[in-house]
């Protein structure tokens, strides 16, 4: 059916905080994860897997951390989703199949820049794209 578990919104928010610090290079987990209250040994599973997905890039040491390894206007929300979730509304039938789609196209409409523009307006302030 359409099952979302807590990877799916606490990694997109720590995606959408990694997408605030702009292109400064790689940010700490450790950061990343107290700036959204996110537990570091969660974020890091959760990280793990976007990064062997191409999704993330890593460095280590002094100055490591993560960094997009696509853009945040390429990765939507449904990706993010089935890569911790996996496949929403997958044995779905009937109205819960309507329905899954339904949830799957909005998703799909949705990047991580779409997130963080909508959580900036919501928060009264202006985000500018170079």
């Amino acid at each position: 059916m359409i099952s979302i578990t807590t990877k799916s919104p606490y990694a997109l928010s720590a995606l959408v905080e990694l997408h605030r610090r702009g292109d400064n290079g790689p940010v700490p987990i450790g950061e990343l994860a107290r700036r959204r209250n996110i537990p570091v040994q969660f974020l890091e599973q959760l990280f793990a897997t976007l990064r062997r997905a191409g999704i993330l890039h890593s460095q280590r040491g002094v100055k490591g951390g993560y960094s997009f390894g696509r853009t945040a206007t390429e990765v939507t929300v449904l990706e993010l989703v089935e890569l911790l979730d996996g496949p929403v509304g997958r044995d779905a039938t009937g109205v819960f199949a309507e329905a899954a789609a339904a949830v799957r196209a909005v998703l799909a409409e949705s990047t991580i820049a779409d997130v963080a523009e909508a959580e900036a307006r919501a928060a009264g302030a202006a985000m500018y794209h170079i």
